[in-house]
């Protein structure tokens, strides 16, 4: 029962805690943009980058010159 002395504070200090933080990070703006996270994933390009003419040419000659 002398636990509940201890507890029943401590509980209510973390309760108000919780909501200080909560309305801290809401107003220092962290939940104003939860849509566009998602989005940017899906538009990420992945594409590679795309080899110069003289380079590819290059390479090709070199690679039909070691197979004689």
């Amino acid at each position: 029962m002398e636990a509940l002395y201890l507890l029943v504070p401590l509980s209510i200090a973390v309760v108000f805690g919780a909501i200080w933080l909560f309305f801290r990070m809401s107003d220092g703006g962290q939940f104003d943009d939860l849509v566009s996270p998602g989005w940017r994933i899906l538009e990420d390009d992945d594409k590679p980058p795309l080899a110069p003419v003289n380079e590819t040419a290059v390479s090709l000659k070199k690679d039909t010159s070691s197979h004689r």
